[in-house]
Formats: structure tokens, C-alpha cells, sequence
């Protein structure tokens, strides 16, 4: 399909992206658990007392705290690509361009803003693309947060590499069109920190 051009100039501000705390206050200690049973199993580690099988519980335990979390950020980064969606479905011009979810999530992983990339570096997000990669691939599956009796152990085990591949197919199977990301700024916010901009907002009207 033949789109036509974005016209060089013009600028679309796009909604900013809120990402929400994730509420599990067991999920820190249950991947350095993680961490050091797989160490264990590689035989990098003394095992103590614990058995094989206690060490895969504790491994995959807190791989499944990884996928839960990928998940909520994931839930995050779609509600922001629906309302980019909603935008271009308001624009002319950007409907005719084949803006579409995969040009918003193409300029997210690939594409994001200096603004974007300095303050996840500031939170000590060094891979971010393999995270919201990751994470919107899980949700192109998940309806609602998946447990262990609903996952199998080789998918949590390797689930990052099934989400990689899960993020490619949407891509491949949506025509989308490349956007220039200098005409395309946003920004991204934890919750907390943008309910604070918005009272200060409101304070001064």
C-alpha cells in the first residue's frame, strides 16, 4: 500500500507515557532469589541444603515475577499506543500517512526521544528497547496477568525469547509506516511524579 509523506515542518506533540509502580512487594527479593538459584544450578554457587527441584521452584519463580512485571509495563506502553492511535484517527494528514500502532511502537523502541532515554538512564533502565520490546510482545498474547498454572515451565524459563519473536510478528503482520521521530516528541513520566506536575498545573489556574 502506497502511503503518502509526512510533510516536512510540522510537528504532532504525542500523549506523554505514564508507567505505574509495579505492586508486588515480595518481586525484589524473589529475583535475587532467582538470581542466585540459577547460579546454583550452573554450579557457580554452593547450593547448601537446597535440592534441584527447590532451586528451579526458586529459578522460575522469579522468572514469573519478570514476566508479571513486563506485563504491567507493557499495559502501560499500549494504553499510551492507543491514544497515539486516537490521534492519527483525528488527523487527516496522519491517516494518510499509515500512521499506525506498530509506527508508534517502532518509534518508541527504536527512535525514542534523548528527553526519553536520559531519564531511564537516570532510573538505571540501561536496556530499555529489550524491555518494552519484550513487554509489548507479552501483551499481544496476555489478556490478563499470567500465572504459573497457566504458563508452562519452559515458556517462563525462556520467555524472553518468546517475547521477543512475539513483539517481530506484530510488526510484520501490520503494515505500519516509518515515522520521523524529530516531528514526533514525547515524553515519558512514573505515576506519581506526573499526578505531582498536574496539581502544580492546577494550582496555577
Amino acid at each position: 500500500m502506497q502511503f503518502d509523506s509526512i510533510p516536512a515542518g510540522r510537528v504532532w506533540p504525542l500523549p506523554p507515557i505514564i508507567l505505574h509502580p509495579f505492586a508486588d512487594p515480595d518481586g525484589p527479593d524473589q529475583l535475587v532469589e532467582s538470581s542466585r538459584a540459577h547460579l546454583m544450578l550452573e554450579g557457580l554457587l554452593p547450593n547448601g541444603e537446597l535440592t534441584a527441584e527447590e532451586l528451579q521452584r526458586r529459578f522460575l519463580s522469579g522468572r514469573l515475577t519478570e514476566i508479571r512485571m513486563l506485563f504491567y509495563v507493557g499495559k502501560d506502553l499500549e494504553r499510551w499506543v492507543e491514544q497515539c492511535v486516537e490521534l492519527v484517527e483525528r488527523d487527516e494528514v496522519l491517516r494518510a500517512s499509515g500512521a499506525s500502532a506498530g509506527s508508534f511502537m517502532k518509534l518508541l523502541i527504536d527512535h525514542a526521544p534523548k528527553n526519553v532515554r536520559e531519564k531511564l538512564a537516570r532510573w538505571g533502565v540501561a536496556d530499555y528497547r529489550s524491555i518494552f520490546r519484550r513487554a509489548l510482545g507479552l501483551n499481544a498474547v496476555f489478556a490478563e496477568c499470567p500465572t504459573f498454572e497457566s504458563l508452562t515451565p519452559a515458556f517462563v524459563r525462556y520467555y524472553y525469547r518468546y517475547a521477543d519473536h512475539l513483539y517481530n510478528c506484530r510488526l510484520q503482520t501490520e503494515e505500519h509506516a516509518e515515522l520521523p521521530a524529530a516531528q514526533f516528541p514525547f515524553d515519558l513520566f512514573a505515576s506519581g511524579e506526573y499526578s505531582r506536575l498536574l496539581e502544580r498545573e492546577w494550582e496555577e489556574i
